[in-house]
């Protein structure tokens, strides 16, 4: 989030550790934008901070070619701060998933190759996966985004960008603990798999999710026990600059 409060401290951390693989989480909605309020003055709400209502929002940017405008431009900046930092750009998200939008996911594939963009999460979740890792409470695929997951693959795979075939961290989004990331782990598909969590020390800062559990998922990440199962599936490990030759 190249508009977080956090950033240079984050940029600095990035810095010392060359081998962290590092991406850009665009924010388009409910959060920090980049650019100043009077330039994207259908973007923001009263205060200043991008909209919540995500799916005015998503019309209004179907609908308004101003808007799109402005949405292209924040889209620019945030990947221009990112370039300004000197890190690799590994990947490329959106913040809630609102790439999943046509034409949000039009702009970034139209603006992001100018930056350095070579892959684009597709936050295609297998259902049936997580049903074997949790008998309990079965889900069910989303029919209301699978559409738009599937345009959204055909459209990277036109591009020749890397993407996962698929991701988990949806569904357990703030709960990542422990026990699901070793599910996933002992029941890891074919292909490329992306796992991600929200790891914190504390659940208090600003933006914080209310019952998120950050502190749980900092846990999963490095507990003894899912280091040595990481390494005994025999996976390759690392991010998508390691697997574009």
């Amino acid at each position: 989030m190249v508009g977080g409060a956090a950033f240079d401290d984050a940029v600095a951390r990035a810095r010392r550790l060359p081998s962290l693989r590092v991406g850009l989480h665009l924010v388009l909605v409910d959060g920090r934008p980049l650019l100043p309020a009077d330039r994207i003055p259908d973007l923001v709400d009263g205060q200043g901070r991008l909209r919540t209502d995500m799916f005015r929002m998503g019309r209004d940017i179907f609908l308004r070619p101003g808007i799109r405008r402005q949405l292209a431009a924040e889209i620019e900046a945030q990947f221009a701060a990112y370039q300004a930092t000197g890190l690799p750009l590994d990947h490329v998200n959106a913040h809630h998933h609102f790439h999943l939008h046509p034409t949000v996911a039009g702009q970034i594939l139209a603006i992001g190759p100018r930056y350095g963009m070579r892959a684009l999460r597709v936050p295609r979740e297998p259902a049936k996966l997580l049903n074997r890792i949790e008998t309990l409470g079965k889900r069910r695929r989303d029919w209301l985004t699978a559409p738009w997951i599937a345009h959204l693959k055909k459209r990277v795979r036109r591009r020749t960008l890397r993407t996962a075939d698929q991701v988990f961290g949806l569904a357990w989004s703030g709960a990542m603990t422990e026990s699901r990331v070793a599910g996933i782990l002992r029941h890891l598909p074919e292909g490329v798999t992306e796992i991600y969590s929200h790891p914190a020390i504390s659940s208090s800062f600003a933006g914080s999710t209310s019952g998120y559990r950050y502190a749980d998922e900092l846990a999963a990440l490095v507990a003894p026990g899912i280091v040595a199962l990481a390494r005994a599936t025999g996976a390759r490990l690392g991010g998508f600059s390691d697997l574009i030759s």
